[in-house]
Order: structure tokens, then sequence, then C-alpha cells
């Protein structure tokens, strides 16, 4: 039984490797910050919001190329130090290096990035694992709409619980993907991880 509750944990998923859409939903028009500000003065609630979304827009550093940069993705586990991978160098080698994590503990990734010129609506992180060429889990997470600001953002995902148990240890491919409304795709990369018995 106990074998069959294994082979749950790594049955393939839907081969899908585009984010899920929100049904129904539709992109906002893109609008210059001066715009935005000019939009329902007469709406307390607006204006307040629009305040906060912008706070320090007007002094934010640009450092050119993309509006949105990707910085790090951080894998989280309470108690221990966080493994940080730097998003901002060589991609291709971040899955050589795969880490190492501990079968059933619970963990969340966080992703730091910035916002240069222009509000960004409609962020969504994706993500698909493979093992030995299958996917076995996917998932389509919303992160928000963000405004320009000097200081990083930081998103974090819901907690997971890593896979136990004999037939779930091994190695594992993440293929990530930050989007905007648009799907315009801000950052791709891929990373790997060894799933073991204790964190050695």
């Amino acid at each position: 039984m106990a074998e069959e509750a294994d082979q749950e944990q790594i049955q393939a998923v839907e081969d899908i490797d585009e984010p899920d859409a929100t049904p129904g939903y539709q992109p906002p028009a893109k609008k210059t910050i001066s715009e935005i500000n000019e939009l329902d003065k007469d709406d307390e609630s607006l204006v307040k919001y629009k305040q906060q979304l912008l706070a320090g827009a007007a002094e934010v550093l640009d450092e050119g190329g993309a509006n949105v940069l990707v910085r790090k993705m951080i894998f989280h586990v309470e108690g221990r130090e966080d493994i940080v991978l730097d998003l901002t160098g060589d991609l291709a080698k971040l899955k050589e290096h795969p880490i190492t994590i501990k079968e059933g503990i619970e963990y969340r990734i966080v992703i730091e990035f910035r916002v240069q010129r222009e509000i960004v609506a409609g962020l969504r992180y994706f993500q698909t694992t493979s093992r030995k060429g299958i996917k076995v889990d996917k998932s389509s997470l919303m992160v928000g709409s963000y405004g320009p600001k000097t200081e990083p953002h930081l998103y974090q995902t819901p907690n997971e619980e890593a896979p136990s148990g004999m037939i779930s240890r091994g190695h594992y491919t993440v293929k990530s993907k930050f989007t905007d409304d648009d799907k315009t795709s801000i950052l791709e990369w891929d990373w790997a991880f060894d799933i073991k018995k204790d964190w050695k």
C-alpha cells in the first residue's frame, strides 16, 4: 500500500507548458503613470490605492533594460538557511547544480524582483516539475500587480510539501517562468533538485 501511495505522488501531470488563464479576465489597457494618476480622481478609495501602488515612483532607480527585473529565487525552509539561486547570471548553469531537499519537508519559493518604470499588471509565476522526462507537477500562481520601486518586491508561494517515500527520492528538473498580463515571458529559468532521505 505504501508503495502504491508513493507511485501516485509521481504520476505524470497534464502536458501543458503555458500558465493557466483566469476565466473571463481581460488585461487592462497599458497606461503611463501620469495617465493613471489622472483617472478616477473623485474616487477616494482608488486614489489611496494608486498612492500606495505608486509610492516613490518618481524617484525610482532605472537600471535600463526590461521594466521588470527578476533577481533571485529563494528556496525557504523554516529553521534552515535559505538556498538562493542568482537569476542575473548564466541561467543555463542553474540546473547543473541541483539543490538537496529532505523528503517530506515543508517549503516555499520566494521570488525577488524589481519594477523600474511602469506599473506591471497580472504578474504570474508558473512552474512544471519533471522526473526522468515525465512531468509530475505543475503550478500557476497569480503574483499580482506592482508599481515601480527602487527596493525589490518579494513574492512568496504558498507552503508546499516535498514528496516522501523511497520511490519519490531522486532527481527532479524544474522549468520556471515569470509572465505578465499579456503572457509576455519576463524570465524563464531551469533548475533542479534532488530529494533525499536527509539533507546530505
